[in-house]
């Protein structure tokens, strides 16, 4: 598994404005995209292209495109994750989207899956999984394990923060798929641990309740 903080100054100040409890939902949300436009620019660096032949104004060239057969897909992680989705989709327009609606028992701290609007087949796609919270891990390698499923083989997941603890539960996991997986995993900042309650420490609390509100 590839791991990878993105350390750029941009990035650092826009986790700075996510972190700070003052912030509110708007700027929040405006924030989070932002950053996950930042981090596409290197997640996607190896998404497939084509070569086609264009005309400008002076004349024939040839041009890259992003490949359309097969499309990219993002995954958003319900539902925080959707409010990342506009930024990613900002850096990659013509991706196809999907959507997997996890959440984590509060008690047991398990990934329960509740939704599924995904491709029964992936084989050959590149998948780019989105959720700012790599805390447990638990949520990722369920996202990924259905991902694998389904054909996929070569996986990116983008989030904004990671605690030591889901990072090495995730390379875990990934190892039991061998060889035949390519995953990596992008994000803005490494916290320091996981709290009692399953928090990245320090963080920036519960990023749905940041992005939706409160919602019992």
């Amino acid at each position: 598994m590839r791991f990878q903080v993105i350390d750029h100054p941009l990035v650092a100040h826009k986790v700075r404005l996510l972190r700070d409890k003052d912030t509110n939902t708007v700027i929040f949300r405006m924030v989070s995209n932002e950053v996950v436009s930042l981090l596409a620019y290197e997640a996607t660096s190896n998404v497939k292209t084509e070569t086609v032949q264009i005309e400008t104004p002076v004349a024939t060239t040839t041009a890259v495109r992003l490949a359309r057969d097969p499309r990219p897909i993002i995954v958003p992680v319900l539902r925080a994750g959707l409010g990342m989705l506009d930024g990613m989709i900002q850096s990659m327009p013509t991706a196809e989207v999907g959507f997997l609606g996890i959440r984590r028992d509060e008690e047991t701290l398990t990934p329960l899956t509740y939704a599924n609007r995904l491709p029964d087949e992936l084989s050959g796609r590149q998948c780019y999984i989105i959720d700012p919270m790599l805390a447990t891990g638990g949520t990722l390698i369920d996202t990924v394990d259905y991902l694998v499923e389904r054909g996929a083989t070569d996986i990116t997941a983008i989030c904004i923060l990671a605690a030591p603890e889901g990072v090495e539960a995730v390379r875990t996991a990934a190892a039991r798929h061998g060889n035949t997986l390519k995953l990596s995993v992008f994000v803005a900042a490494l916290d320091e641990r996981l709290n009692e309650l399953g928090y990245i420490v320090p963080g920036l609390g519960d990023a749905g309740d940041r992005l939706y509100g409160y919602v019992d």
